[in-house]
């Protein structure tokens, strides 16, 4: 076997595997930023990873039932559910409750959505910026860890939940408050002391 034969065939060989690995970095990076947030979150790993189940199930369960209907976003922290978002109707927002509740291993649901009209494009991405901008806040400030607090954005109002010592709350409250653009702001958290 010449030698230029079995360069190639290592060449070969070595690029296959890179290429096989570099499809798995968005699964091996996306893990370890999971288990990074999973490591200083006051939720144990557990309760973080029925929360993510929970609101995949009854986001499905929501969209299966009201599809066309709603916009609907549902966020879980500790088991407490905040449902978001806009319902066709006041029937079709309490039977969204309804779903969300049914789902198992919730413990409180806060159905916060509007009855009216769906959110438009720009609507939405102004809240995902307003959400944005107060995550940054909140590094920004360094006076609590940013990520005992999750930020939802839905109209203008701003809610946070996380479990936080009230200390934490008052902060967390009055930077998004002071927030320009930001309405309202609206606490479920749960304390610490």
């Amino acid at each position: 076997m010449s030698s230029s034969f079995q360069y190639r065939a290592v060449a070969l060989l070595l690029s296959g595997v890179v290429l096989t690995l570099s499809a798995c970095a968005p699964l091996i990076i996306g893990g370890a930023a999971t288990a990074v947030a999973m490591a200083e979150d006051r939720r144990s790993s557990g309760v973080f990873v029925d929360d993510e189940n929970i609101e995949n199930r009854a986001l499905l369960k929501v969209k299966s039932r009201f599809s066309g209907q709603v916009h609907v976003n549902i966020t879980s922290y500790n088991r407490h559910v905040l449902i978001s978002g806009e319902a066709a109707s006041e029937a079709v927002k309490r039977g969204v409750e309804d779903e969300v509740s049914s789902v198992a291993g919730t413990k409180r649901v806060y159905n916060e959505m509007a009855v009216g009209p769906q959110a438009g494009v720009m609507s939405v991405s102004n809240d995902t910026r307003l959400t944005t901008i107060v995550k940054t806040r909140f590094l920004e400030a360094n006076r609590f860890q940013s990520n005992h607090v999750k930020v939802v954005t839905e109209a203008n109002v701003v809610y946070l939940m996380g479990i936080v010592k009230r200390s934490e709350a008052d902060v967390a409250s009055q930077l998004a408050s002071t927030t320009s653009g930001v309405s309202r702001v609206v606490r479920l958290f749960e304390y610490l002391d």
